[in-house]
């Protein structure tokens, strides 16, 4: 297992849930880690958006790699990648994707179900680590399902589906089950206490703050498409003020100074 890879798996084993404020590009991922974040995960959809794709399983395999090259050249701290379902039915075609990105020191991937069968992501996930095994290495895979997130059951029934895929994922070798979308203390408890992976919820409103998750059993908690989503209307609303009103003052006002941002890159 790679240091990295070693550093990320430990970084579970908490009583107040690792904080991911997921990142998009080389400079989200450089600017969030010079703040202090202990390791990084990426969005799909804030990533895809900036490489101007739709998100939903749709961004070309060679934009994702050459993104995560980006992102790792200029980190310390462990990064995940969000692969969504790999780009692939073919789990031997995951597995390879998964190599390449352990190849540029990635050291974790979210892999979900979504609207596929529950048995899909488990021979994905199977594949995945049995690779691993015969190269000799090893990174930390999340398994997300979107029970919750897309309502794939009756509300009566997804706290029930969501332990049987997570105890489904277990068996197939995950490392962890990310569920966006559960919010509710009582479910929490529940699947954290009867899932043997460590959970993962995302950041939502109304879901407790970090601390009172612990206490709940959650051990990752990720911001999701948030931040981005946040900047992006920030963005249009200074855009929009700029372009139709050419202010000056608004596009200048609580900026980061340019030396500032340049110090957070190499010099060469």
């Amino acid at each position: 297992m790679s240091d990295t890879a070693r550093i990320f798996r430990a970084l579970h084993n908490n009583s107040i849930p690792l904080r991911l404020a997921n990142v998009w590009d080389a400079g989200s991922a450089r600017l969030f880690e010079s703040i202090g974040a202990q390791a990084l995960a990426t969005t799909s959809a804030g990533l895809a958006w900036s490489l101007g794709y739709r998100d939903g399983r749709i961004l070309a395999i060679d934009e994702l790699v050459a993104s995560a090259a980006r992102m790792t050249r200029v980190l310390s701290v462990p990064l995940s990648v969000d692969i969504e379902n790999g780009y692939s039915d073919s789990p031997g075609s995951v597995a390879d994707l998964v190599k390449g990105l352990i190849d540029l020191g990635v050291a974790g991937i979210n892999i979900e179900d979504g609207p596929d069968k529950p048995a899909v992501l488990a021979a994905k996930i199977e594949a995945i680590k049995n690779a691993l095994s015969k190269a000799g290495t090893d990174l930390f895979v999340n398994a997300r399902s979107d029970v919750f997130l897309a309502n794939l059951v009756e509300k009566s029934k997804l706290v029930e589906e969501s332990i049987a895929r997570g105890t489904l994922y277990a068996l197939a070798g995950a490392d962890g089950l990310f569920l966006p979308g559960i919010t509710q203390a009582s479910d929490i408890k529940t699947v954290a206490g009867t899932v043997t992976l460590p959970l993962n919820a995302m950041a939502w409103p109304g879901l407790p703050e970090a601390r009172e998750l612990g206490k709940l059993g959650v051990r990752r908690l990720s911001a999701g498409s948030a931040i981005t989503q946040v900047l992006w209307q920030h963005a249009a609303t200074l855009a929009k003020d700029f372009l139709q009103n050419g202010s000056s003052d608004s596009v200048s006002a609580h900026s980061m100074p340019y030396p500032q941002i340049q110090e957070l890159f190499p010099k060469e």
